[in-house]
C-alpha cells in the first residue's frame, strides 16, 4: 500500500489577545480562531473508532535470475539498476490495498555486486527499492535460499528492507530480534506475520547464529504455532502465516503440506496461510471457514525454461471484517491472475491475458475455492 501516516489529533489553534487591565501586568485570554473548535477544558479528545475491515494482498516468490532479460532491462546507463518498471503494471492493485505482503526469497548482494543467480542467489539490492515503490509494506524472508550468501547476506538483506521501510519476518540478525513478534499497524488494526521454511538447501544454520532462519520439519508446525501465539499475545488481531515448502513445479500440494496447512488453520492464532516455493500456482482452499493459498507461484522470476507455468502468477486479495464477537475473519476472498511477461530485453508483471487467466483460475479452483466464495477477478 502507499504509506499512510497514523491519524493525528487536531488541536484547536489559540490566539492570545493581550489586554491592559490598568496595571503593568498583562493578562491573556485564549480565543479560538474562526471556524476552529472552541478551547477545551483539558478533556482528552476521543480516539477514532477502530476500523471494521481492511484489505490485504499477497504475492509469490521474488527471485532475480542473472544474465537474462530481467537484469538487462533493469540495467541503467550509469551502471545502476532500476526494477521499478517490472512492477509498474500491477502496482495499482498493490497500492489500493491496506497491507501488501511479498515473499523475498533470495538475499541481496552489496551495492555494486558481485551478483549471482541460481543456484545460490545474491541479487541487486535495488530490487528492494522497487518492492517498496510498488507498494509493499511487509515481506516474508524465510526460504530455502535464505543463506545463499551466508549470514552476512541475510543481515544485508534485512538492512536493505529496513532502509526501504519494509517490515520483515522469518530471518533475523540477532537472537533478540528472532524473539520479537512482528506486528504491524494497518490503519488501526494490528496484524501479525510469521514465516518459516522447510529447507535451507543443505546449508546449516550458523553455529553462532542458530536463530537466523525460522525452519520447520514438514508437517510439524509447532514452532510456527508458538510464533503465532506470541504475535497474538503481542496484540495482533489477525495473524498471517507464510510457509515455504514443499514440492517444486507441481500444482498439487503434497500430503504433508496439506497437513501442515490444516494444522495451522485449526489454531485460533492463525487466520490465513500463504504458501511459497512451488514456483507454480497452487489451489486456494477454504478450510473450516478460513483460507489457505497453497502456492502463490512466482511473482518475479525468469527460469531458463520459457512458456511454462512458472510464468503464471497470482495476487491474493483478502478483505478481513470484524465480526460481532470482535474478531476479524475473511469476508471477501479474491484472486487476480498475473502473467510474468518475458521480452527480449525486459520483464514485466502484467494482468493475465484471458487464456492465461483461465488456466490460472482452473488451478486456483481445483479444490472448490470458487464455490466457497473465491472471486477470480481481472487486475
Amino acid at each position: 500500500m502507499t504509506r499512510r501516516a497514523a491519524p493525528a489529533l487536531l488541536a484547536a489553534l489559540l490566539v492570545v489577545l493581550l489586554a491592559g487591565c490598568g496595571t503593568d501586568e498583562p493578562t491573556s485570554t485564549p480565543v479560538a480562531e474562526p471556524g476552529s473548535p472552541a478551547p477545551s477544558s483539558g478533556a482528552t479528545p476521543e480516539a477514532p473508532p477502530a476500523p471494521d475491515s481492511f484489505t490485504l494482498v499477497a504475492t509469490g516468490d521474488v527471485l532475480v535470475h542473472q544474465g537474462r532479460a530481467l537484469t538487462s532491462g533493469a540495467r541503467q546507463p550509469d551502471g545502476s539498476w532500476d526494477f521499478s518498471a517490472v512492477f509498474a503494471p500491477i502496482a495499482p492493485v498493490l497500492q489500493a490495498a491496506d497491507l501488501a505482503i511479498c515473499h523475498l526469497e533470495t538475499p541481496v548482494a552489496p551495492v555494486g555486486g558481485p551478483y549471482s543467480g541460481y543456484p545460490s542467489f545474491a541479487a541487486q539490492p535495488e530490487i528492494v527499492d522497487a518492492l517498496a515503490g510498488a507498494g509493499y509494506d511487509l515481506c516474508s524472508t524465510a526460504s530455502n535460499h535464505s543463506l545463499d550468501d551466508g549470514f552476512d547476506g541475510l543481515v544485508r538483506t534485512l538492512d536493505a528492507l529496513d532502509a526501504a521501510g519494509i517490515a520483515h519476518t522469518g530471518t533475523y540478525r540477532s537472537a533478540a530480534e528472532s524473539e520479537q513478534p512482528v506486528v504491524v499497524d494497518v490503519g488501526g488494526v494490528r496484524v501479525g506475520h510469521v514465516s518459516t521454511t522447510f529447507s535451507l538447501n543443505g546449508v546449516p544454520l550458523p553455529s553462532d547464529a542458530p536463530f537466523a532462519v525460522d525452519t520447520f520439519a514438514v508437517p510439524d508446525v509447532s514452532a510456527v504455532l508458538a510464533d503465532a501465539a506470541a504475535a497474538r499475545a503481542a496484540g495482533a488481531e489477525v495473524v498471517v502465516a507464510s510457509v515455504h515448502c514443499c514440492a517444486e513445479y507441481d500444482h498439487e500440494p503434497t500430503a504433508a503440506q496439506e497437513q501442515a496447512v490444516r494444522t495451522l488453520l485449526a489454531s485460533p492464532d492463525v487466520d490465513l496461510v500463504l504458501g511459497h516455493h512451488a514456483h507454480v500456482v497452487q489451489p486456494f482452499e477454504q478450510v473450516d471457514g478460513e483460507w489457505a493459498a497453497y502456492g502463490l507461484g512466482n511473482h518475479l522470476a525468469e527460469h531458463a525454461t520459457r512458456g511454462y507455468d512458472t510464468e503464471d502468477s497470482v495476487i491474493a486479495r483478502f478483505t478481513f471484517t470484524r465480526g460481532e464477537d470482535g474478531r476479524f475473519a475473511v469476508s471477501v476472498a479474491e484472486a487476480v491472475p498475473v502473467r510474468i511477461e518475458v521480452g527480449d530485453d525486459a520483464v514485466r508483471l502484467v494482468p493475465a491475458d484471458p487464456e492465461s487467466a483461465a488456466r490460472i483460475g482452473a488451478v486456483l479452483d481445483a479444490r472448490g475455492a470458487v464455490a466457497a466464495g473465491l472471486a477470480i477477478v481481472p487486475g
